[in-house]
């Protein structure tokens, strides 16, 4: 479809333990619109991960397409797969983890402007204290080290290296979980804000069915790697079709 951004057919993937081979992803099916916020719920272990890592380019599945702004990323060579990830970028649950102990705050976020354009470096300097100040890390902090501050400014910091190169589409992979409810709230304010600032898309992949409800327009619920479920937010909140979908909603309201 013209309007789709990513489009995600048939892909499987299987992992192997101790007990052998066990499907981690069964022809999963997931299209998203440009401009679209898209969420995928599920329990851990259900899958949500591996479609993500997948889509990222950070694993290969055993069969598929990733078919991303009309081209089938499982079938690009390197070069090519290159030149498509400046407009699909994936932020991860743990901030922390994904930078460079070495590497400052402003390093970092500057970081995707050294491989994916061709500025000077006084425009680049000028582009990082830029979206710093659109995330709103404090102008200081940029020499600070990603153990020096805290969880949600670490997390605002992956924003805005992801976002800073102006991507199409951002994965987001259960980006609040390690929050607290109130940086949490600052997250989801700050992904609206930038949703309307660049028109990008979301594929956002969370447990917490209060901030997916209120967060994406379309919904898709795995389980144990089968996609047993979609709809639009309101009609799959207020009538879920299927007993897991139904369980999941339950769990949270009776909590």
């Amino acid at each position: 479809m013209e309007n789709t951004i990513l489009s995600i057919k048939g892909l499987t993937k299987t992992f192997k333990n101790k007990h052998g081979m066990f499907p981690a992803v069964n022809e999963a099916d997931i299209d998203i619109f440009y401009g679209e916020c898209v969420g995928l719920i599920g329990e851990s272990g259900s899958g949500k991960t591996t479609i993500a890592n997948i889509a990222a380019g950070l694993l290969k599945a055993d069969a598929g397409e990733i078919i991303f702004q009309n081209k089938n990323l499982m079938k690009l060579s390197s070069r090519e797969l290159y030149e498509v990830r400046s407009d699909l970028q994936m932020i991860f649950q743990n901030p922390k983890a994904s930078f460079s102990t070495r590497m400052t705050i402003f390093d970092s976020i500057m970081e995707g402007l050294n491989y994916y354009t061709a500025l000077s470096k006084e425009e680049k300097i000028k582009k990082v204290y830029e979206m710093m100040e659109m995330v709103k890390l404090p102008k200081q902090y940029a020499s600070k080290y990603c153990f020096e501050i805290s969880g949600g400014e670490c997390q605002r910091a992956a924003i805005a290296r992801a976002v800073i190169i102006r991507p199409q589409l951002l994965i987001c992979d259960e980006i609040t979980s390690a929050l607290d409810v109130s940086v949490q709230s600052q997250i989801m304010e700050l992904l609206l804000a930038l949703k309307e600032e660049f028109g990008m898309s979301y594929l956002f992949i969370s447990h917490d069915l209060a901030v997916v409800k209120n967060f994406c327009n379309r919904v898709y619920v795995i389980y144990q790697g089968d996609i047993v479920e979609k709809n639009d937010t309101d009609q799959l909140f207020e009538e879920p079709r299927h007993e897991y979908t139904k369980r999941l909603i339950e769990s949270v309201l009776t909590i």
